[in-house]
């Protein structure tokens, strides 16, 4: 009976580590506040996702949320939607994580290093912004698996 629960154990491990591969992270995600879905795509051996989609409750005058907060002054009246948030990012499969990107975060209008992981399953993906290459010196978000419609 123990070597039946070893076995069953090693074989979920196995289940989970072999479900994190270089394209698992593609796909559409809700961000954590479940207001906006980001498409994650590979394109040239890096991955990088864009905001595709705002709950009505987001839209003002019918238009979709600005990226009022841009540093940069001539892009604070375009429409956030569309904008790629993430980009930068590559798998290592030594660590099981996406690293070395770079993530904006609209409501601050700021850019963070950033590098992404799964903790088990594969409809949870953990993304975690720092700054000054000190990755305990930041802020995780949880984004969740879903789809464009």
């Amino acid at each position: 009976m123990k070597k039946l629960v070893v076995l069953l154990v090693f074989g979920l491990y196995l289940n989970i580590a072999s479900a994190q591969t270089r394209g698992s992270i593609t796909g559409v995600w809700w961000n954590e506040e479940k207001t906006s879905k980001i498409e994650v795509v590979e394109q040239d051996g890096k991955y990088m996702g864009k905001i595709v989609y705002f709950i009505p409750e987001k839209f003002e005058n019918g238009e979709a949320p600005k990226d009022t907060k841009n540093p940069d002054e001539s892009l604070r009246g375009r429409s956030l939607l569309g904008v790629q948030i993430l980009h930068g990012l590559s798998f290592d499969a030594d660590d099981r994580q996406w690293q070395d990107g770079q993530i904006y975060d609209p409501k601050s209008g700021k850019s963070y290093d950033c590098y992404a992981w799964f903790d088990g399953s594969t409809d949870k993906l953990y993304l975690k912004g720092y700054v000054v290459g000190i990755k305990w010196l930041g802020k995780s978000t949880e984004w969740t698996r879903t789809s464009l419609n």
